[in-house]
């Protein structure tokens, strides 16, 4: 009896010194992810990626911190592509968990709310594709890979202006999604300071739920925009362009990052060919260390790698590279997460495959963006990069 008790005082001390976050030798990092609900492609791309990066670090030993080398552990939780979800799932990473630092929610929409948690409890939380400024807004334990829509939405702004002779604006979007109403309220100021107002001729938005937008088109259409802006998720997209070419629309349409996942064209098909999006990184054409990562990805799952898989990768690396540059782990988890805290903002450059950047006070990376043309083979072209 005295044997049992002895290990069992034993595993209660050894619960009660690691199981926060650092097992002797481990680094618990959660990831608040959409597996399943309306947008599960981004959820599989985050896990993909997160799965492939960590296969690298453990198949070395490990992540070495100071002269000591831990293995990674990451915790997958589905955040469902809902708001509360996200929220519930952030608090049980935290709570339960016991994670260091949290990579996501991927959409604004899940990601802003998330953040309010991260934050209130002082976790680290990275953002790999939130791109509204309210995630990261006066939250110091939230930080992000993605650029912000102030800095998205005058390019395309400009890019459509240039592209596209454009004069005349019509938008799209979705009124319940804080990532889609932001950027296209964004949109429509920077078009009209640079065209006049009145110039974003149709402003249209649709519900939560809605699948059909044929009265909104209509509306748009007849407008007679020389170009649709579609700041919305891949799967609405796929509908709305298909749903415009029916009622007769012939223009070109200008998108934003959410257009960027692999499952686009899945969609979309041949509707989509010929259009643009801004986004994060190019796949068609890739070199140096973001080749070898498409390369490497598309040989382990069988497709090319979207913004989000890319976006999760350096979100990962980020807190792996901070990690590092702190020096130690005390195993004491409240220390251990404010000192990454620190040192996630005391990073100077940091060399991603989506590009080089450095964080500003918010958390927010300074970075450049780029455009891409999907072309006949449905793959999403570089056509110009646009830099701060």
């Amino acid at each position: 009896m005295k044997k049992v008790s002895t290990l069992v005082l034993a595993l209660f001390l050894s619960c009660m010194m690691f199981g926060n976050g650092l097992a002797a030798d481990t680094i618990k990092i959660g990831f608040n992810i959409p597996l399943t609900g309306e947008i599960p492609k981004v959820g599989e791309s985050s896990k993909f990626a997160a799965e492939m990066l960590k296969a690298d670090i453990n198949g070395q030993g490990g992540l070495k911190v100071g002269d000591k080398k831990y293995k990674l552990e990451f915790i997958y939780e589905d955040n469902e592509s809902k708001a509360e979800s996200a929220v519930a799932v952030a608090q049980k990473l935290i709570d339960r968990n016991k994670v260091l630092a949290i990579i996501g929610p991927n959409s604004s929409k899940q990601a802003v709310p998330a953040g309010e948690i991260a934050d209130l409890n002082q976790t680290v939380m990275v953002s790999p594709w939130s791109t509204n400024p309210d995630t990261t807004l006066d939250r110091p334990y939230v930080f992000r890979a993605a650029f912000l829509d102030p800095f998205q939405g005058p390019v395309a702004v400009d890019f459509a202006m240039e592209q596209f002779k454009a004069k005349k604006a019509a938008v799209l979007y979705a009124l319940a999604n804080d990532y889609s109403k932001g950027l296209a309220e964004i949109f429509k100021a920077d078009f009209e300071k640079k065209n006049g107002k009145g110039s974003v001729v149709a402003f249209e938005s649709y519900g939560d739920k809605d699948q059909d937008f044929s009265a909104q088109l209509t509306k748009i259409i007849a407008s007679k925009p020389d170009f649709i802006f579609l700041p919305n998720n891949y799967n609405e997209v796929a509908l709305t362009v298909k749903q415009a070419h029916d009622l007769g629309w012939k223009g070109p349409f200008m998108g934003s990052d959410a257009w960027g996942s692999a499952e686009l064209m899945n969609l979309c098909g041949d509707d989509c060919i010929g259009q643009y999006f801004s986004t994060h990184y190019a796949a068609a054409g890739a070199k140096g260390a973001t080749k070898k990562f498409i390369d490497r990805y598309n040989k382990k799952y069988g497709y090319i790698p979207d913004d989000v898989a890319a976006l999760t990768w350096d979100a990962t690396r980020l807190v792996l590279q901070a990690l590092q540059e702190g020096g130690k782990l005390s195993g004491k988890l409240r220390k251990d997460r404010k000192a990454l805290r620190e040192s996630m903002a005391n990073i100077k450059s940091f060399a991603g495959i989506t590009g080089n950047m450095r964080f500003d006070d918010q958390g927010d990376p300074i970075k450049c963006a780029v455009v891409v043309r999907i072309n006949e083979k449905g793959e999403f072209v570089f056509t110009k990069s646009v830099c701060p």
